[in-house]
């Protein structure tokens, strides 16, 4: 398997999630075996972040990097998530602040800009990671588990547990490839209940959030108009995001990864575990 970037460089623009400012990427080819790095060019200095489990940060609300310097970029999963099914490994985005864009809150705009770009295939091989025996993160007290097993491809079960009127059980299940991960999880959306958005906001969080990009929850339903894209919405998109957390790694994986009530900690804690023993 070999290394890859994208063919021509491309910008686009988007709302910030938390913050509510809009927010310019350039992303850019780059050389064989540099990684994925983002660079905050509205700021002087070190500007430069690697995607790597040892710049992880902040971890409840979404996946979060910085440097030793303090420069940061927060919310990269649905980005990440993009770059892991398209198979790139190397990549330099210029970000002008220190948060993604939303775009719709799932990551089918990414996958759709990155292809727009092109792929180029560079000239060193990559390894996958191949789990030999059962590596696993959990949070006994709260219910979430992660476990990663032996498996012969990239497959991912995972269950939600919520204790909601509306919200309850959700289960899914996928062996992915990039065909079904563009056609059945890349277009499942992010998503929170009504009761937390007055307290977000408080906290100077989702400034950003619209109808336009998340699913809002109510005791009965959802309030978007447009309904959902798939009946278990909720669940894929918690597989898009365990998808985008897991290549901090910047390798591919053999594995049947299995969660239970997980999320970006439980998740980032499995790839740390992960770097340690590949």
């Amino acid at each position: 398997m070999k290394r890859k970037t994208i063919e021509n460089e491309i910008s686009f623009s988007g709302i910030g999630l938390h913050k509510g400012e809009k927010i310019k990427l350039n992303l850019k080819p780059a050389l064989d075996n540099n990684g994925i790095i983002f660079k905050r060019i509205d700021l002087p200095g070190d500007n430069e972040i690697l995607v790597c489990p040892e710049n992880l940060f902040e971890l409840e609300r979404g996946t979060n990097i910085k440097n030793s310097s303090d420069a940061m970029v927060y919310t990269i999963e649905h980005m990440m998530s993009a770059l892991h099914m398209l198979g790139i490994t190397d990549l330099m985005i210029e970000i002008t602040g220190n948060e993604l864009p939303i775009m719709d809150g799932s990551a089918i705009i990414f996958i759709d800009r990155i292809s727009e770009a092109g792929i180029k295939e560079l000239e060193k091989d990559i390894e996958p990671i191949v789990i030999k025996e059962p590596v696993y993160f959990s949070e006994e007290k709260d219910g979430k588990h992660i476990i990663a097993l032996p498996y012969d491809g990239f497959k991912v079960s995972y269950t939600i547990d919520f204790n909601h009127t509306f919200l309850k059980a959700q289960y899914y299940e996928i062996d992915l490839n990039a065909e079904n991960y563009i056609s059945e999880i890349a277009k499942a959306r992010t998503f929170c209940f009504d009761y937390e958005i007055e307290y977000m906001q408080k906290h100077n969080l989702a400034l950003g959030g619209s109808l336009e990009n998340a699913i809002v929850i109510k005791k009965d339903g959802v309030i978007n108009p447009e309904g959902l894209r798939y009946e278990t919405e909720f669940v894929r998109h918690k597989i898009l995001d365990l998808i985008g957390d897991i290549y901090v790694l910047n390798r591919p994986i053999k594995a049947h990864l299995i969660a239970v009530k997980a999320g970006h900690f439980i998740n980032s804690n499995l790839s740390k575990k992960l770097k340690e023993i590949i």
